[in-house]
């Protein structure tokens, strides 16, 4: 865990952080001041970042590689929600709001890098930076109101139609992506994704 200005990448990554979906919309004084709260962590392939049922939770900026929003139920069978990648954001601050603790894990789907804070210095932030925070706040309705439509997708759409809208929607990912998550995301078996790419249906 290394403060940006003493990483030796400190550069890079501050390039990457002005690319940020959220991050974009900050002048240079306020990068800099927002800066010093900010940590970068290096993950391999399989760490958990945030552990579903949780109160302590931070806000992420992810600077490379590809993570995975995932619930767990008693049975430990698991549901990935969502996957994200480079200039995205994950965050926890719905249940954050709610009083609630974290109603999903995020893990690292590929080794990936990670700028980081505690959530409750970033919301803190965004009560003095309006035009952020309503950015914020729209990416983050945004990332919900894209999971309840995924959900849905899982009812509606035969098994190409699923792998066919990921596909459109995010084709950056769909080469990227090892293809036994994908097959868990779309609620397939990598047997059947394998066996509709081999009969040309995608």
């Amino acid at each position: 865990m290394t403060l940006i200005a003493n990483h030796p990448e400190r550069n890079i990554i501050r390039a990457q952080l002005k690319q940020n979906v959220i991050l974009k919309e900050l002048r240079d004084s306020e990068m800099a001041a927002l800066e010093p709260y900010l940590t970068v962590t290096n993950h391999q392939k399989g760490d958990l970042l945030l552990n579903q049922g949780v109160y302590d939770m931070q806000q992420y900026f992810i600077l490379d590689g590809i993570l995975k929003r995932q619930v767990t139920n008693h049975e430990a069978k698991e549901m990935i929600l969502r996957f994200s990648s480079e200039r995205d954001i994950e965050t926890s601050y719905a249940a954050w709001c709610l009083k609630t603790p974290t109603p999903y894990s995020i893990v690292c789907m590929t080794k990936a890098r990670v700028a980081s804070m505690p959530l409750t210095q970033w919301v803190d932030f965004l009560q003095s930076h309006s035009v952020v925070k309503q950015a914020f706040e729209y990416e983050v309705m945004n990332l919900m109101s894209g999971i309840m439509a995924h959900t849905i997708t899982l009812h509606l759409l035969d098994a190409p139609g699923r792998v066919h809208r990921f596909m459109r929607k995010f084709p950056e990912l769909f080469e990227r992506l090892p293809k036994k998550e994908l097959a868990y995301y779309l609620n397939l078996s990598p047997e059947t994704l394998s066996r509709l790419k081999h009969q040309g249906k995608i």
